[in-house]
């Protein structure tokens, strides 16, 4: 097994490498359609990692981490599984992004908070004349008075 790489994104400038000896992979059979090889084969897979010992996450991205995966987390490892293919491989293969996924956007800063603000005067004045302009519109389609 190798290294995960996680890409760059907010939080992680340069990007994540977790080392593969934190990882842990466990195979099992997979529901599904699988021909003759449905009950010879264990394509599911189960990619583990221990967040809260991990040597990849420096302490304010594990703490930003832990936080936001505490649903997901049990005693501290993220698992994803991974078994809509066939293949053992091609199911590695997209559990690791998923993992990767879930690490980005853990490990992401919150997003700054938005300043409340007021609509300019301009704006003001453009909403009125537009509503003015539709009023008229609409009351220039009325039958015409009997004066």
């Amino acid at each position: 097994m190798e290294d995960l790489h996680v890409a760059p994104g907010p939080g992680i400038p340069h990007g994540l490498v977790v080392p593969a000896s934190e990882l842990r992979e466990q195979f099992s059979h997979a529901s599904g359609p699988g021909g003759q090889g449905v009950n010879t084969a264990d394509s599911r897979v189960q990619l583990s990692l221990d967040v809260a010992t991990t040597t990849a996450l420096t302490e304010e991205q594990r703490a930003r981490a832990l936080g936001r995966l505490d649903s997901r987390l049990s005693a501290g490892v993220l698992t994803v599984s991974a078994a809509e293919h066939r293949s053992q491989l091609r199911n590695r293969t997209t559990a690791r992004a998923r993992l990767a996924v879930l690490l980005r956007e853990a490990v992401a800063p919150p997003p700054k908070s938005r300043r409340p603000t007021r609509p300019t005067r301009g704006s003001q004045l453009r909403r009125l004349a537009a509503k003015r302009g539709r009023a008229e519109t609409k009351q220039n389609r009325r039958r015409p008075g009997l004066d």
